[in-house]
């Protein structure tokens, strides 16, 4: 299989401003499209940033808006798009959701939070999701969370389970904590034997700093692509025949002791 091209859009979002963002992402995916990328992944919470507070007048009523927004997206450029995370309202309950999209503008995915950050008061206001994400396109398998989901690794453990080659992580992850991002999303990628592809956003919203430094890391954790603290366009080539030599020599899923864990 040739190389898989990946282009992360790392960029500010505009706090409780929804019409100003999407603007901004169908700017930013029409710059992204020209370097022929075979995805695009965008960052969490990008309709509203956490206003967590303005949901009732903000939140997508049941993803219309966003769905459309990147069906439209999908099929104009022909690409494959993870579409990050927006803030979502079902019936009387807001979401933190996740879509995917594949090149011809089918919905491969719909993805709610599963762990919910009580640091940004996320619980407050966000019901949980129940359910897990994995999906396929372009002849890929993968498994795509959000933030804080990769604190939890038996989470992605079993979203992974099943061959999947590539792990989508879209996030609002601030300064301080950078480090640990990082480091988690490495053991991530080593446990897994998988790909990497991590956006988080640039930036400042209300007390808090965002500087970046969307990942892209190989399965034995080797960082292939930092973003570091500016807004723009970051694109690295996925190269799967490395998988398969991988997981032959350390067969970590075979190994598993699953009658005891």
């Amino acid at each position: 299989m040739k190389n898989f091209k990946v282009a992360l859009l790392q960029f500010d979002i505009a706090l409780a401003e929804p019409d100003k963002n999407y603007q901004k992402v169908e700017q930013q995916i029409a710059l992204a499209a020209r370097t022929h990328p075979d995805v695009i992944v965008l960052p969490e919470m990008w309709n509203t940033g956490y206003a967590l507070d303005q949901l009732k007048r903000l939140a997508d009523q049941n993803g219309v808006r966003t769905k459309a927004f990147l069906q439209q997206m999908a099929q104009q450029y022909q690409l494959n798009i993870v579409g990050g995370s927006v803030a979502t309202q079902k019936n009387e309950h807001f979401f933190n959701t996740s879509y995917v999209f594949d090149k011809s503008g089918e919905l491969l995915s719909e993805y709610d939070k599963v762990h919910l950050f009580g640091l940004m008061e996320e619980d407050q206001w966000i019901t949980a999701g129940q359910m897990g994400n994995s999906f396929q396109f372009a002849g890929i398998s993968a498994a795509g969370v959000i933030c804080y989901d990769i604190r939890f690794p038996e989470w992605e453990r079993k979203l992974m389970a099943n061959g999947q080659q590539v792990l989508f992580v879209s996030a609002q992850w601030p300064q301080p904590r950078i480090a640990q991002w990082k480091i988690l999303l490495q053991a991530r990628a080593i446990e897994n034997q998988a790909f990497v592809v991590a956006v988080n956003r640039v930036g400042t919203a209300n007390a808090d700093y965002f500087n970046g430094h969307s990942l892209v890391i190989d399965p034995l954790g080797k960082i292939m692509l930092d973003a570091q603290n500016e807004e723009g366009i970051f694109t690295a080539e996925l190269d799967f025949s490395r998988l398969k030599k991988v997981r032959g020599e350390i067969p970590v899923f075979k190994d598993r002791r699953v009658d005891l864990y």
